[in-house]
């Protein structure tokens, strides 16, 4: 309120000839009449710009905590994730030097070639990073190796088939999301038979979806197997579900034959800047 009476009283003295529709009158019988004629509808002015003005600031400042919450939000997550990826790294380390320890006696020549594959598998991994997500076509090279390491460790007993329209080149996956698959079919079912057996890798599009499925023979989904989700399904399904929330899945079903099939069902997305171009997997 004193506010408006200072403005009034320097809006008196700057203008002496107002109001124009009256006589001339003194200083403070002018600053009384606009006080009287205008002191309301300033006041009511004055409030209001004041709310504006407030209401403006209190929607920045939540504005503001809520950009700062999703960013913590985002950095949790980020750090979830290469929590996992650090868990999953030491379970694939330990479980294949076993294997390569399991080689050195009965196959030297193949222990030698497995650590070998298993010197570049890591170095791949050490080049990149943090990355989260990458196209699927890198994520086949890795594959691609680490089939090769299983195949010396099963003396080729074991085809393998990998299949991937050729359009998905520049998908984008979560890095290393094929191999707990793949190990979880050896461990589950193709180390239980003894020839013959069958590994395939297939991904295509589905719609506005990628859909990648890893199928092997063996002996079915037994009892003892539960959901089969040891450390490395687990783990597959927490790193799909902070990277896609609801928008993804992952299923186990047996097929005929005692084939055992795992979906991936995610958003299909791309890299940018780069063109994509045609690729093929065929029989390994």
């Amino acid at each position: 309120m004193l506010c408006c009476i200072f403005e009034e009283m320097i809006w008196v003295a700057c203008f002496p000839h107002l109001p124009l529709n009256k006589p001339r009158m003194p200083y403070w019988q002018r600053l009384w009449f606009n006080l009287d004629a205008e002191l309301v509808d300033n006041l009511v002015i004055f409030w209001c710009t004041l709310a504006l003005f407030r209401g403006i600031g209190y929607y920045q400042q939540l504005r503001e905590k809520e950009e700062a919450a999703a960013e913590l939000r985002a950095q949790l997550a980020h750090a979830h994730v290469r929590a996992l990826r650090m868990q999953l790294n030491p379970h694939f380390l330990f479980n294949t030097m076993n294997s390569i320890s399991s080689l050195i006696r009965i196959d030297p020549m193949a222990a030698d070639a497995m650590l070998e594959q298993l010197s570049s598998l890591l170095r791949m991994t050490l080049q990149r990073g943090e990355v989260q997500l990458i196209p699927i076509s890198e994520e086949m090279q890795f594959t691609e190796l680490y089939l090769a390491m299983q195949n010396l460790r099963f003396a080729g007993r074991i085809s393998q088939e990998i299949s991937v329209d050729p359009e998905l080149h520049d998908a984008l996956v979560p890095t290393m999301i094929l191999q707990p698959l793949i190990e979880n079919a050896y461990c589950h079912g193709l180390s239980r038979i003894q020839h013959e057996g069958l590994l395939t890798i297939a991904a295509r599009r589905e719609g506005s979806k990628l859909q990648v499925r890893v199928s092997n023979s063996g002996v079915g989904l037994l009892p003892e197997d539960g959901t089969r989700a040891g450390v490395g399904l687990a783990n597959v399904q927490r790193r799909l579900r902070l990277h896609y929330g609801d928008e993804q899945s992952l299923s186990i079903d047996e097929l005929p034959d005692r084939i055992v099939r795992v979906t991936i069902t995610l958003p299909l997305s791309f890299r940018e800047s780069e063109v994509a171009t045609l690729t093929g997997y065929g029989v390994a």
